[in-house]
């Protein structure tokens, strides 16, 4: 009996969880190219069984899948790679413009008689920082574009495995229906957002791009590029996209150009974020905005920028695999939106007055 409630201490389950991220964050080189290659046959998935239903076989069909993910990933390092290495050579420069905008800014106001210790001011908020954070960011997702061959190696045999593996888990399970049904719950959940997600991000990414090349930003498709990627993060993705875009507007082009950058991404931003997918996904994703920002930042420290693209949807998984027992649901009603908490709330309180 000691042994059991040993195991079942908050804190033994709180040290296992730490042992768990570490483990994670030391063979991130692995863990990433798996998680990528896991996001990449979720959305293939669909089309490879559409392809088998036609009477395709599956090696053809992984092939044509493969080289489609193959095309796409090198016109995505054919139109950013290069920018990349550009806008990097350029840090310091945009870093040292900033700086002067920002004291210019400042002495400007003390003559309004604003009076503001520059020196500490510049110390808790230097916006020059961004772009170094920026810099590091790009280089990890173009490292990332760059060097594929695990995902890709992983990716087809996940795809080559995934036909076969509703059977293998009505196989090994004790109730046929349930976990068949969770399972099918979690791919199709994750699969519908993804789905969605990437049209939604691909407009986002055309219409940013040819706004910025109408301005005459510098690295339009490169900013393009990453506001498509980070489209996916929702409530929170468009304004880390916007913030350094409009800062390299404000250096290159002036105050006005960087009201017109911003006055751009806060057009799409309402017009896809707020109008189109709510229409097109219905219900939403179901994870609150302080979950979606909490999970962006951990994964992000422990699997980098890869873990802040993928920190949705493997936070969606978990919410829905937490709400399928009766020991776990509390936990996936935390990590939903107070709208759902208070529907079934409602329900519960119908289902008490009945």
């Amino acid at each position: 009996m000691e042994v059991m409630s040993y195991r079942n201490s908050p804190l033994i389950k709180f040290a296992a969880f730490v042992i768990v991220v570490a483990g994670m964050k030391a063979s991130v080189v692995l863990v990433v190219p798996l998680l990528l290659a896991v996001f990449l046959s979720i959305i293939c998935a669909p089309p490879l069984f559409w392809m088998q239903k036609k009477g395709v076989p599956s090696f053809i069909g992984i092939l044509i899948l493969m080289l489609g993910v193959i095309a796409i990933q090198m016109l995505l390092v054919t139109l950013v790679s290069s920018s990349i290495a550009e806008f990097s050579r350029n840090i310091p420069f945009y870093q040292e413009r900033l700086k002067t905008i920002t004291f210019e800014g400042l002495q400007f106001l003390s003559r309004y008689g604003v009076e503001l210790e520059i020196d500490k001011l510049t110390e808790m908020f230097n916006p020059s920082r961004i772009f170094k954070l920026v810099a590091t960011t790009l280089n990890g997702l173009g490292g990332v574009l760059t060097n594929t061959f695990l995902v890709f190696l992983t990716f087809i045999f996940i795809l080559s495995e995934a036909a076969g593996f509703p059977n293998k888990l009505r196989a090994i399970s004790n109730d046929k229906t349930t976990d068949f049904e969770k399972y099918s719950e979690i791919t199709s959940g994750v699969n519908r957002y993804l789905g969605i997600k990437s049209l939604t991000s691909l407009v986002t990414g055309i219409t940013i791009f040819i706004w910025l090349a109408i301005q005459g930003v510098d690295f339009p498709i490169m900013w393009g590029v990453v506001a498509f990627l980070l489209n996916y993060i929702p409530n929170i993705g468009s304004i880390i996209a916007a913030v350094p875009v409009v800062l390299l507007a404000l250096i290159q082009l002036g105050p006005l150009a960087a009201g017109i950058t911003s006055l751009g991404f806060l057009i799409v931003n309402i017009l896809v974020g707020s109008v189109i997918e709510p229409k097109v996904m219905g219900k939403g994703i179901g994870l609150s905005v302080l979950v979606v920002f909490l999970s962006l930042t951990f994964l992000g420290w422990v699997l980098g920028p890869v873990g802040m693209l993928l920190s949705v949807p493997l936070t969606m998984a978990v919410k829905i695999a937490l709400s399928g027992s009766e020991s776990t649901k509390w936990l996936s009603i935390l990590l939903g939106t107070n709208k759902e908490a208070s529907g079934l709330l409602k329900t519960k309180n119908q289902n008490l007055l009945q």
